[in-house]
């Protein structure tokens, strides 16, 4: 009985070979998932960050814009506080030839029109109900056609800073 104790402790159910060779095995099929789970964790670091630089680029954009508007915004008040004084230098410049006031006009109509103002033209145009405020009415050959301007209206990025006073022909039914 001793030899069959014996045996039984000698023999080995796989050979060592075996062994290591599973051990392998399952060595290289933990490292292949430990692999695919930092490939998963790279790819969704590497997206958070993609996002938060977009996010970033976007809140610059943003800023951008705002602080355009905000500036426009400024001078466009600013310029509505400079209008009657155009107008009242307009006013003089009819009564006074004088070189150094035109000129001085003529520079602020470079000044205006470099911010973006722009004189609205009204003489001799279709009434516009946007851009033109109708003070006066008078007989004419053809219908809402302005024919005065009593004050210069002006626009300001596309958009109607002040709008031009007008006298509009009415189409007379004689």
């Amino acid at each position: 009985m001793q030899k069959s104790a014996d045996t039984s402790i000698k023999q080995d159910p796989k050979p060592k070979a075996e062994q290591v060779q599973e051990d392998s095995v399952i060595d290289s099929k933990m490292k292949e998932k430990e692999i695919a789970e930092l490939k998963e964790q790279l790819e969704e670091m590497t997206n958070r960050w993609k996002r938060a630089i977009a996010d970033y680029q976007n809140q610059e954009k943003r800023m951008l814009i705002e602080k355009t508007e905000y500036i426009k915004f400024l001078s466009k008040n600013l310029i509505e506080k400079f209008l009657p004084v155009i107008d009242d230098l307009e006013k003089a410049a009819v009564h006074i030839k004088d070189q150094g006031l035109s000129l001085a006009l003529k520079k602020l109509a470079t000044i205006l029109e470099n911010e973006g103002v722009k004189r609205i033209e009204a003489v001799g145009k279709t009434y516009d109900v946007v851009s033109m405020e109708a003070l006066s009415a008078e007989d004419g050959k053809e219908d809402n056609k302005v024919l005065e301007e009593y004050r210069a209206g002006y626009t300001m990025y596309g958009s109607v800073l002040r709008a031009a006073q007008v006298k509009v022909s009415k189409k007379s039914d004689k």
